[in-house]
């Protein structure tokens, strides 16, 4: 037996199993541009009403559980996904879906559809829809406080489903609420990354 006597200098080496590493991310930064056509004279021209919204979004239970799926459970793809508005003051939660969105979508834009999310291929680990922003032309004075991208199911091009069974990956309370009125234009980008931090 190893006696250890006073005064005897001893320590203890602690090393971490690599095996806890949870640092797999995925997430989207929105932006927001918000303008409106302003009269010179004879002329118009269109100005950005404030500078661009950058925020962050929560990546529902929901939308998760879908990635796991079609990635890894062979379940069927969703190819077409749409971007939504929202002009209740409501910050969206984990457990927010598409049939239960908690927030109020606005309408009250001249398209007749959700705007499709028309993203590029994934590189550095990102996707992006920056050369085909998701745009709403706005036919009423609302407040617009975020958005949601939304897919699947029946219906998810049409405004204000909530039916069609589809699936809400992530929404966004945006940074500042949008005041808009009747012909103002808001134009959203979606930036989707993935890291292994």
């Amino acid at each position: 037996m190893n006696k250890v006597n006073l005064g005897d200098k001893w320590g203890i080496q602690m090393t971490r199993n690599n095996f806890n590493k949870h640092n797999f991310l995925v997430y989207s930064i929105w932006e927001v541009e918000h303008w409106r056509r302003k009269q010179r004279g004879a002329l118009y021209e269109w100005q950005m009403v404030t500078p661009p919204d950058l925020s962050g979004n929560i990546c529902t239970d929901e939308g998760l559980n879908a990635l796991l799926n079609i990635m890894f459970h062979a379940s069927t793809q969703i190819t077409t996904w749409y971007v939504l508005i929202f002009e209740s003051n409501t910050t969206p939660a984990a457990g927010t879906t598409y049939a239960t969105p908690v927030f109020t979508e606005s309408t009250a834009y001249d398209e007749s559809t959700r705007p499709e999310y028309v993203e590029a291929a994934a590189s550095s680990k990102s996707l992006t829809n920056s050369a085909n922003k998701a745009e709403f032309t706005i036919n009423a004075t609302k407040t617009i406080y975020g958005g949601a991208l939304v897919g699947g199911g029946t219906d998810a091009s049409t405004k204000g489903d909530a039916a069609g069974g589809g699936v809400m990956y992530c929404a966004s309370q945006f940074g500042s609420s949008k005041s808009v009125v009747d012909d103002d234009i808001l134009r959203v980008t979606i930036t989707i990354n993935a890291a292994d931090a």
